[in-house]
């Protein structure tokens, strides 16, 4: 009760309940994601977060807790962007530089570890590429941090990779951050490339884990000094073992299982890893989210779905208990911990949902006060978004896949125009429950929405992802044929009023479902598209790299004359329906020259496509006024083909 009577104010802030009847403007979706990855210091006195700043800038930025008052202000290149930041001391942070490319990518390390103190103070490039502002006398490289010291006394842990004499490597060290230290030691060697480490509370290296060019599992062991590394068989383990945390005493281990390729569970293991206690499974969807505690223990484990279901692994714990307690004063919504002080007493809570995109609150536990702190997205109102239901059906092979349907706000699923909106990637991505920004716009203009996880995606173990190697313009697009023929089935969808649209691989979907499907896909949409599999495995930016090229090979071909045939781009005469493309002419992973031909191809046709280029916008729109064009031609799209929504 004590802690529902102090919940209350912020209750009023977070809770959502009814049904706006006022349409919510189309800017509200174009907001930039405003923060991401807050990070509060060792004592609890300073929180750090990257900032989006709009127009592909971002920045760092300190506060201090008890007044919100802005110690620091970094503004970095346009973009770059802090990929990840990690305190290693009351007073200073370390930051991985990193870099954003389009708002469909995904952000990724430069490799660069930077140091910077809570006033701005002490800017240092420790590591990277570049010579190292403080000497640390390690060679130059690709920086990753690994882990922190248990107790916070300035340092932290960071493997290198390199390629020196032709021989991979990926090495671990301790790095003294602090301004003019210039320290470091070599603490383990292992002669695989790309490896992520599992450390003891010493900080000594004891697992390390990875995949090599051909996605095979590695997983190594070493002794109590963090040497004498030693590979361990896919094969002696009975199955894929992740190592993410060792007990306190080192002779247990915690990690993510799987059996012939499957979804994954949660397991604790002896060294030998052939004595096993399963901490949590599912059986249909991969447990890979585990919430550690202050001494990186696992304390509680969220199972996919709808809203997630947690399990405690001691319920009578104290964070157990204010975990449950703060999920009942949020009903409907997810809760996480995210990050707390050194001592446990200040804490950093997530709140989400699908209606939420999300914020972040700070506990004071010694006060018993809850107070919020950052928003993702203020302009949305959860109160007027629709709600996302999970979905599983059958496909005509047999194979059983989950999804989401998101209704209209104040909607029953009965006969609704309906989106389908396939994602991207398409392997290893899957859809969640979450606050999904297409999927709520669409929703909030009267469209069903569905997405399915078809195979290939993530989220269900190696061999489902497998299942999709190959499979792009064939099996992939039968699962979503046979979303739609569900939908259709259930009640749900009006079979005269169902339009795609994607991004990306979704965009390529769009169009293949447009060829394949004619009685049943009435529109199609794509937003930087992918409309020729040739010029993914010759031009983009995946075929740069020795490991994208690899990837290639292994998940559509080499064969151009297969690519080809399983390209939008060849069954452009096949589309007869009304097309929407749109496409950044700085894109890199699909570059509008692909859109250009597709454009050129239905138009040969005899099928005008509605044209959008847009200039200075990479991979997916990035730009609020290009977004908020962008969604206003989208709706307008829709209605002309489909007819508005309900």
């Amino acid at each position: 009760m004590q802690m529902m009577k102090l919940l209350r104010g912020l209750l009023a802030l977070l809770a959502f309940a009814g049904t706006a009847a006022a349409k919510v403007p189309v800017e509200s979706f174009a907001a930039q994601q405003t923060f991401e990855n807050p990070r509060i210091s060792a004592n609890g006195t300073y929180i750090a977060v990257s900032a989006d700043l709009g127009n592909d800038e971002h920045g760092l930025l300190v506060y201090k807790l008890a007044d919100m008052s802005n110690t620091a202000f970094l503004k970095l290149p346009k973009y770059q962007l802090a990929a990840e930041i990690h305190w290693v001391s009351d007073t200073r942070l370390v930051y991985v530089r990193g870099g954003k490319w389009g708002a469909r990518e995904q952000p990724f390390s430069y490799g660069e570890i930077i140091g910077l103190d809570y006033d701005g103070k002490h800017h240092d490039y420790i590591y990277g590429y570049k010579e190292s502002t403080l000497g640390v006398g390690v060679p130059k490289g690709f920086g990753v941090v690994v882990g922190l010291p248990r107790k916070r006394n300035g340092t932290f842990y960071m493997s290198r990779a390199s390629a020196e004499n032709s021989l991979p490597a990926t090495l671990v060290y301790e790095v003294d951050a602090s301004p003019r230290s210039g320290k470091s030691r070599l603490v383990s060697d292992i002669g695989e490339r790309g490896m992520s480490f599992v450390l003891d509370a010493a900080g000594m290296p004891r697992f390390a884990t990875g995949w090599d060019k051909s996605d095979n599992h590695l997983l190594f062991a070493a002794d109590e000094d963090g040497k004498n590394w030693r590979k361990i068989p896919t094969q002696s383990v009975g199955g894929v073992f992740v190592p993410f945390a060792l007990t306190p005493d080192n002779n247990h281990v915690f990690g993510y299982f799987s059996v012939d390729d499957g979804p994954s569970s949660v397991v604790k293991a002896d060294l030998s890893l052939a004595n096993r206690e399963t901490l949590a499974t599912d059986g249909f969807n991969s447990i890979d989210n585990v919430q550690l505690d202050i001494k990186g223990q696992p304390q509680m484990i969220e199972f996919k779905g709808a809203l997630p279901r947690v399990a405690y692994l001691d319920p009578a714990s104290a964070d157990a208990k204010l975990h449950a307690e703060l999920r009942r004063s949020f009903p409907g919504q997810h809760v996480r911990f995210v990050d707390q002080s050194a001592d446990g007493n200040i804490l950093l809570v997530y709140i989400y949902s699908d209606r939420n995109p999300g914020e972040w609150a700070v506990m004071d536990r010694k006060q018993n006060r809850l107070a919020r702190l950052l928003q993702r997205n203020a302009a949305i109102d959860p109160a007027q978004m629709g709600s996302r239901q999970y979905i599983r059906f059958t496909t005509r092979d047999g194979l059983e896949l989950d999804g989401y349907a998101t209704l209209p706000p104040g909607s029953e699923p009965s006969k609704l125009p309906m989106v389908l909106l396939p994602h991207g990637g398409p392997h290893g991505i899957a859809d969640v429950w979450a606050f999904d920004t297409d999927a709520q716009f669409l929703a909030t203009r009267g469209y069903l929405v569905l997405q399915v996880n078809y195979r290939g995606s993530g989220g269900r173990g190696y061999a489902f992802r497998e299942a999709g190697h190959r499979q792009w313009g064939t099996r992939i697009q039968d699962d979503l044929i046979d979303g739609m023929r569900w939908a259709v089935e259930k009640g749900y969808a009006d079979p005269e009023r169902i339009c795609v649209y994607g991004a990306s691989f979704g965009a390529y979907s769009a169009l293949m479902l447009a060829a394949k499907a004619p009685e049943l896909v009435k529109c199609a949409a794509g937003l930087s598209g992918l409309y020729d599999l040739r010029s993914m495995a010759n031009k983009s930016d995946t075929s740069r790299s020795f490991l994208g090229r690899a990837y290639i090979k292994r998940v559509i071909g080499r064969d151009d004359n297969e690519l080809l045939a399983n390209s939008p781009l060849s069954l452009a005469a096949q589309i007869t329906q009304p097309v929407f493309l749109a496409h950044g002419d700085k894109d890199e992973r699909t570059p509008i020259e692909q859109a250009e031909a597709m454009k050129k191809a239905l138009e040969k046709a005899g099928n005008k496509p509605i044209w959008m280029p847009v200039q200075k916008e990479g991979h997916g729109l990035y730009n609020e006024k290009n977004v908020v064009t962008f969604y206003t031609r989208l709706e307008s799209f829709l209605e002309s083909s489909i007819g508005a929504g309900k």
